[in-house]
C-alpha cells in the first residue's frame, strides 16, 4: 500500500512539473501570418478572436489558425501568447485571460 502511494505521489509530481516544463527552440519563430478575422458566429457574438500563433512540434513550426472562443466571465480580456527571447533561443508563453 504504501507502494502504491509512493508512486501516485511521484507521478503527480512529476505531471505538476511538466505541466509547467518550457521548451527553448533555437530557431527563431516566423512571422505571424496576418488572419482576416471573420465576425462571430451569429449564437455567440460575444466570443473573442483567439488569433493564429505558430507552434513549435519538435522538428519546426507549424501554423495554428485562431479561432473564437467564449471569455470565461464578463469583461474578461483575452492575452495573446507569444514567444520570447531568452538566451540564446526561444520560449513561448502561453495566452491566458485577464
Amino acid at each position: 500500500m504504501k507502494k502504491q502511494l509512493l508512486i501516485a505521489t511521484l507521478a503527480s509530481a512529476l505531471a505538476l512539473t511538466s505541466a509547467h516544463a518550457q521548451v527553448v527552440v533555437r530557431v527563431a519563430p516566423p512571422a505571424p501570418i496576418v488572419e482576416t478575422v471573420p465576425p462571430p458566429p451569429p449564437e455567440h457574438a460575444d466570443w473573442v478572436w483567439h488569433g493564429g500563433y505558430h507552434r513549435w512540434d519538435g522538428t519546426g513550426y507549424v501554423w495554428v489558425p485562431g479561432r473564437f472562443e467564449e471569455p470565461p466571465r464578463r469583461g474578461a480580456v483575452w492575452v495573446p501568447g507569444h514567444w520570447d527571447h531568452r538566451g540564446g533561443g526561444w520560449v513561448w508563453r502561453e495566452g491566458h485571460w485577464r
